[in-house]
């Protein structure tokens, strides 16, 4: 398990070129031995979004580019090697939304809030927002978010489907890298399926899902990784599922 901490405390850790270029580098050379990434925000906040700092003089044609260039980073860490997992607390903010919605657990603390205020600043989501959030809470609710500028706590993230725990204050990190632990237990061709192929899936005719799923189901249970465990459950040696609790 790798921990990476978006460290601009001064500024709610908002997202400047330097951190999201840093992070691109960071999945470019990611050691073969890290078997899940957690994200987490120094101080605070997890991230009030974009640096607005470094957008007032840009251009059309450079803002496409820093557009373009943040989804090609996101998009790397939606569908790179590892599972990714987001500690969300206080401000989760447009830019810093974005970035958690790249991510593919979420937990949040209880001060956690969400919002985005491009609507109100004249600009548009720029990191792949309007793709993916809408997924988690459908395009109604992330029009009256960018519309009036109407803010969600914690407990509703949570009901809307932007978070997948919660957890009290100071809990996120502890909730995080308890995750961590059971996902990187998983045999690593189950990983990759649910990274590769599931949204790929999701998204697709069908028809053509039906099949990926059958080629990825028989791809994972031909791995030598599957059949032990297979074995062990059959022997008795792997536990059950149990209820909750």
């Amino acid at each position: 398990m790798l921990l990476v901490t978006l460290a601009r405390p001064h500024k709610r850790n908002a997202l400047d070129d330097a951190t999201v270029l840093g992070l691109a580098a960071l999945l470019d050379a990611l050691p073969s031995t890290v078997r899940v990434l957690v994200i987490e925000g120094e101080g605070e906040h997890f991230s009030a979004g974009l640096d607005l700092s470094e957008l007032s003089e840009r251009d059309t044609v450079a803002g496409v580019a820093h557009s373009r260039r943040w989804h090609r980073i996101f998009e790397d860490l939606e569908f790179g090697r590892v599972p990714v997992i987001a500690v969300l607390k206080g401000a989760v903010i447009g830019g810093g939304l974005e970035l958690a919605c790249a991510a593919h657990l979420r937990v949040a603390e209880s001060s956690a809030y969400y919002a985005l205020p491009e609507g109100q600043r004249g600009i548009f989501v720029g990191g792949g927002g309007s793709v993916r959030l809408p997924r988690l809470i459908g395009v109604s609710r992330m029009a009256d978010m960018m519309l009036t500028g109407r803010v969600h706590d914690a407990q509703a993230g949570q009901a809307m489907g932007i978070s997948h725990y919660l957890v009290g204050p100071g809990e996120g990190l502890t909730k995080a890298l308890e995750l961590a632990g059971k996902v990187s237990a998983n045999a690593p061709m189950t990983n990759f399926a649910v990274l590769q192929a599931l949204p790929r899936i999701a998204q697709s005719d069908p028809s053509a899902g039906y099949l990926t799923e059958s080629l990825m189901a028989a791809i994972a249970q031909g791995d030598e990784e599957a059949k032990r465990r297979i074995r062990d459950f059959l022997a008795k040696r792997a536990g059950k599922v149990t209820g909750p609790g």
